[in-house]
């Protein structure tokens, strides 16, 4: 009779399953960036209220936020090949359909998945961000995208970046799901090496060890973005000197962080 869990075996199975883990983070990656691009679009369209496109992005987060993304991937696996034949049955197209890999679809469908959830992460730190701040900087001469560099952005991504953080741990744990788009990444992997030996709950052993350090080591480098880019809890005073006909004239901006506010009103 064989050993019942075989310990070493969880452990040179890692170097092999390693092996397949630069697929599994390029696909998160490119899926996160996505889901970012796509998700600020429907943030903008939704903080904008623009009419139509607002119920078009609703529907679309209810949708993807509705179903799960195993049968995201699976439609999107068969049905952009049909959507691309239908073009070229209808259009005279040649869309070379077999030669489009499984990653590709991988990434649409997660990136689809994760631009649902993104767009209300990053519509809830826009939102808290002080009007009272949006309107000083128009007050001193800053165009839209400059108030939008330095005043927006830096505090709508604090507030943002613990939850895009779990966003992205959770995409890690979601190409897991990309064998069903025929894409071989760290748990396909594994499902082959445990094929081999029949001993696939060392193997799925190995495989939590690797997703666990994974998420420990984004955990970490999150923490430490987190204090690189903290607005002080303090009140700042920026003075701002421009010069007009041969005359300095100073103006003085109190500017404190949306984010440090909650924080201490909920204290």
């Amino acid at each position: 009779m064989g050993k019942l869990f075989d310990f070493e075996l969880v452990f040179t199975s890692i170097p092999e399953l390693l092996q397949k883990l630069p697929i599994t983070l390029e696909l998160a990656l490119l899926a996160m960036v996505l889901g970012l691009l796509l998700g600020l679009l429907m943030a903008v369209i939704k903080q904008k209220k623009i009419r139509v496109l607002t119920q078009i992005v609703n529907f679309l987060i209810s949708l993807i936020r509705g179903t799960p993304v195993i049968v995201q991937l699976y439609i999107a696996f068969f049905g952009i090949p049909m959507f691309f034949k239908y073009l070229n049955q209808q259009f005279g197209t040649d869309f070379a359909v077999a030669e489009i890999p499984g990653f590709v679809y991988a990434v649409v469908a997660l990136g689809l998945n994760q631009s649902a959830f993104c767009a209300e992460i990053i519509r809830s730190a826009l939102q808290s961000v002080d009007e009272g701040q949006i309107e000083a900087a128009h007050a001193l001469g800053m165009s839209f995208f400059q108030t939008l560099r330095r005043v927006i952005l830096p505090e709508a991504f604090e507030v943002a970046l613990p939850t895009l953080g779990n966003s992205l741990i959770s995409m890690i744990k979601s190409t897991s799901l990309a064998f069903t788009c025929a894409v071989v990444e760290i748990t396909a992997q594994g499902k082959i090496i445990g094929g081999r030996s029949y001993r696939y709950f060392e193997v799925y052993v190995s495989l939590a060890i690797i997703y666990w350090v994974i998420t420990i080591v984004i955990e970490q480098g999150i923490r430490l973005i987190e204090k690189k880019i903290r607005i002080p809890e303090q009140v700042e005073l920026v003075v701002v000197r421009t010069d007009s006909g041969g005359g300095d004239k100073s103006a003085g901006v109190l500017r404190q962080a949306k984010a440090v506010a909650a924080r201490k009103e909920g204290t």
